[in-house]
């Protein structure tokens, strides 16, 4: 594979990670620390539990499988949790799991990248794994976002000073 392909692959990879790392940080400085373990619903998972639950996954997929470390992820105990953690406790939780998949990304040979593996019973190869803690890391960070709004009724101001309406060149 083309090491600049794979340079531009691990970048846009890592500047998404960092997007989302970004919009949870507004959407949690919005908020009480009640605020970040509230249940809309016994259906419901908390933002506690939803970032909990990213640090389980990210752990799992991107340090674990890409890292070659042993996976010692225990699912259920990411979605039981009802407190335990203040929201800057959460955040920086966060920020260094992310931190660390990046790093383990940053350094992944070409051969790993492309290396099938299983996780959680599924089979991807490093690409996938690094694509699926990215979109499932933007999915859970859509869900705090809304979760947000629907607690504080205001915009977040994500591209606060971007012109969004600008069209393609």
């Amino acid at each position: 594979m083309n090491e600049e392909i794979v340079k531009e692959f691990k970048e846009q990879i890592i500047y998404r990670l960092d997007e989302s790392i970004r919009m949870v940080s507004i959407s949690l400085e919005q908020l009480s620390e009640d605020d970040t373990w509230k249940r809309f619903n016994e259906s419901s998972n908390s933002i506690g539990n939803l970032i909990l639950h990213l640090c389980g996954n990210i752990t799992q997929y991107a340090i674990a499988s890409l890292g070659n470390l042993e996976d010692k992820r225990n699912r259920d105990v990411e979605f039981e949790a009802k407190d335990g953690f203040n929201k800057e406790q959460l955040l920086t939780k966060l920020k260094n799991t992310v931190e660390e998949a990046k790093r383990i990304l940053s350094d992944c040979a070409t051969s790993e990248l492309m290396r099938k593996r299983e996780v959680q019973g599924f089979t991807f190869s490093g690409i996938g794994i690094a694509i699926h803690v990215t979109e499932h890391l933007s999915y859970h960070t859509g869900q705090i976002a809304f979760a947000t709004k629907q607690l504080k009724n205001k915009d977040l101001g994500f591209y606060d000073g971007i012109d969004l309406n600008i069209k393609n060149e």
